[in-house]
C-alpha cells in the first residue's frame, strides 16, 4: 500500500460510518404467497426479479420504494424445499419499516382488514406494529417524520400512507456486547440509550438507521424459510467500499473478496454474535439493466446465465404481482 492509500486508509477507518441498511435478505418458501404479502398487503414495489446466482434455481426477488433506492429493500430467496427456520440469536430478529408519522393508524386499520394478526407494542417512547408474515418471518411498522415518503403507491396504498423504506431492525445476538462493540467501532453507529431489555444505536442516514439489540445473550435461531440469512449495509459507492473492506479486516474480523451482485458490490463477515454482516455499494441500481417505469417486470439474468435462460425459466414457478381482491 502506498503512503497516500495509507494515510486514506486512516483518515477513513478514524471516521468511518455507513448510513445505515442497504437491504436486508431472508428465506421464504413461494415466490406467489411471498409477492401477495410484500407487494399485495404491505405495498411494496417489485423492483427486480431475478436468480440466486449460487443457485439459478432459485429466485431472488427484490421488493422496495419506487426505484428500490438503498434503504428499503428486502429480499428474498423463494425455496420451496426449503426447511423450517427458528428465529434467535445470530439473526435479524425484526425487521422494521417506517411509515408517515400520520399513518400508523392507517396501517392499524388495514392490517386488521386484511387478516395479518397484529400486536402492539412500545420501546423507546415509539408505538410498533407487530406482524408475521406467512412464512413466519417477523415485522414491524412505526410512524416516523424522518425520511422521504415513497412515491409508490399500489393495492390501496396511498403514496402518503406507504412504506418509505427500513426504520431500521432489531438484532438478535448471541454476544450482545460484542455486536454493539462492532456497530459502535467499527460500522460507526452511536449508542443512544437503553430500554425495555434492548440497546438503541442510530446511524446519521434517515432510513434504516435504527438498530435495537437485545442487552441479554440469545440462544442461536437456525436458519430456514421463515428466517433472515443477512443484513446489508450501504457504502456509498466503490472506492469507500474498498476501504471498508480494509477496516473491516484491520479491526478483526474476515470479510469475504468483493463480489459483483449486478446492482450492487457486496462483500461479507460474521460478526462474534453470529450475524451475517453484507457491507454493499449504493450504486449502480436496479435500472442499469431495466427502465425504471418497467422495474420487477421481467426475470432478469446475469449475462453468463443468459445463455440458460429457457432452462432456468422452466425450473422457476411463475407468479404474479397482484393487488388483493376487495382493497
Amino acid at each position: 500500500m502506498t503512503n497516500q492509500n495509507a494515510q486514506g486508509q486512516s483518515a477513513f477507518e478514524s471516521q468511518a460510518q455507513t448510513a445505515g441498511i442497504h437491504h436486508i435478505t431472508a428465506f421464504v418458501r413461494d415466490p406467489q404467497v411471498t409477492s401477495d404479502f410484500y407487494a399485495g398487503v404491505l405495498g411494496l414495489r417489485l423492483v427486480k426479479k431475478t436468480i440466486n446466482f449460487d443457485a439459478p434455481e432459485v429466485y431472488h426477488l427484490y421488493f422496495g420504494d419506487q426505484t428500490g433506492s438503498p434503504g428499503t429493500i428486502i429480499t428474498f430467496f423463494p425455496w420451496k424445499d426449503s426447511r423450517k427456520g427458528s428465529i434467535g440469536g445470530g439473526q435479524v430478529g425484526i425487521t422494521t419499516y417506517v411509515v408517515p408519522a400520520s399513518a400508523y393508524e392507517f396501517w392499524k386499520v388495514r392490517l386488521a382488514k386484511l387478516g395479518v394478526e397484529f400486536q402492539e407494542s412500545e420501546r423507546f417512547g415509539e408505538r410498533y406494529l407487530q406482524f408475521a408474515d406467512p412464512d413466519g418471518l417477523r415485522g414491524e411498522i412505526v410512524a416516523r417524520e424522518e425520511g422521504a415518503n415513497s412515491e409508490w403507491s399500489f393495492g390501496g396504498v396511498p403514496a402518503d400512507k406507504a412504506i418509505k423504506g427500513f426504520g431500521g431492525a432489531v438484532l438478535f445476538s448471541t454476544a450482545p456486547e460484542s455486536t454493539g462493540r462492532l456497530l459502535e467501532n467499527v460500522m460507526g453507529l452511536t449508542k443512544v440509550g437503553e430500554d425495555v431489555g434492548y440497546v438503541r444505536y442510530r446511524s446519521f442516514g434517515d432510513l434504516g438507521n435504527i438498530i435495537d439489540v437485545n442487552r441479554a445473550a440469545m440462544a442461536p435461531g437456525h436458519g430456514g424459510h421463515g428466517t433472515v440469512h443477512h443484513i446489508a449495509w450501504r457504502a456509498k459507492d466503490d472506492a469507500e467500499h474498498a476501504l471498508w473492506r480494509s477496516h473491516v479486516a484491520s479491526s478483526g474480523y474476515q470479510p469475504t473478496p468483493i463480489v459483483d451482485r449486478q446492482y450492487f458490490n457486496a462483500l461479507y463477515f460474521r460478526e462474534e454474535g453470529g450475524i451475517l454482516f453484507e457491507i454493499a455499494t449504493d450504486p449502480p441500481g436496479f435500472a442499469r439493466d431495466e427502465e425504471p417505469e418497467h422495474l420487477g417486470e421481467k426475470l432478469m439474468l446475469p449475462e453468463w446465465y443468459e445463455q440458460h435462460r429457457g432452462e432456468i425459466e422452466r425450473l422457476l414457478t411463475p407468479f404474479e404481482v397482484r393487488a388483493l381482491e376487495g382493497i
